[in-house]
């Protein structure tokens, strides 16, 4: 049997709706999304904390495509494509603006989906969060226990539910570990590979009134950036851990790859407080 995973990072992708944060035109989304400082900062979350899981998979065997817009500033644009072409489980899709974003998301992922596959398993990435480093490998495993639901309904979801949010404000970054239920990163739906929907078609939240599933939580494999300039930045429902480790930050370095005291060094020198929402970092 044949499984194929298949992610969708978005890095500052300009085009329309498919966000809470909106804008009178596209010129003006513009201006938001490739104002330098905003690239800046989301390059560096990228870089330090969402890269590492994406090349440091201890199963080589699945695609990332990054999702950005053909007009994307340099330096970034040719990072993006010196990563890519560095790793060759990483894809750069150039996808022009377009008013509905789920139609981009599909214009992006669809030439990457092997139709000789028996299940694609596809999963959204944001571009400032991290999966664990085992997160394909502990996927492509626990697919057969969604096998009876795929057989009777043709879909399912394995939502891995254990993991960390890293609130970020001007006071550094507070690791908070939590079971947090779909909350979008390291959520993988998997269907036939002629399925007409993908991962951007089912709302994370509520992933259950679309279809059967599972949620996994014997160990750590997501981690979540909330700072700034998350479109959101609502923690969703959400419980502490039982018996967390004091210090976080071997378990973040050995999961993830990402050096938690580095991250909180950037995050202070940013200084930049949580986002002006109602439910930010809630």
């Amino acid at each position: 049997m044949r499984a194929q995973l298949l992610g969708l990072c978005r890095f500052s992708y300009l085009g329309g709706r498919g966000f809470q944060v909106e804008h009178g035109s596209t010129e003006e989304r513009r201006a938001f999304l490739y104002d330098p400082a905003r690239l800046a900062r989301r390059w560096a979350w990228f870089e330090s904390v969402t890269l590492p899981g994406l090349v440091g998979q201890s199963d080589p065997d699945y695609r990332i495509v990054v999702m950005t817009g053909p007009d994307l500033p340099q330096p970034y644009l040719g990072r993006l494509h010196e990563i890519a072409a560095a790793h060759p489980q990483i894809a750069v899709e150039l996808v022009p603006p377009m008013p509905h974003h789920r139609a981009a998301c599909a214009r992006a992922l669809r030439p990457h989906v092997e139709t000789g596959a028996d299940w694609v398993g596809q999963f959204k990435h944001d571009d400032d969060d991290a999966v664990a480093l085992d997160f394909i490998a502990r996927a492509r495993r626990d697919l057969r226990l969604l096998m009876p639901m795929l057989k009777r309904d043709g879909r399912g979801y394995c939502d891995y539910m254990k993991g960390v949010i890293l609130r970020a404000s001007e006071t550094g970054v507070e690791p908070l570990p939590r079971h947090v239920y779909a909350t979008g990163v390291a959520l993988v739906i998997w269907q036939r590979p002629d399925a007409p929907q993908g991962c951007i078609d089912y709302e994370h939240w509520r992933i259950g009134s679309h279809m059967n599933g599972i949620a996994v939580n014997d160990r750590p494999m997501f981690l979540r950036g909330v700072h700034h300039d998350n479109d959101s930045g609502a923690l969703g429902p959400n419980y502490p851990w039982t018996d967390p480790p004091e210090d976080l930050a071997p378990l973040i370095a050995r999961r993830f790859g990402v050096d938690l005291p580095a991250l909180d060094l950037m995050v202070r020198a940013a200084a930049l407080p949580g986002a002006d929402r109602p439910k930010w970092g809630r």
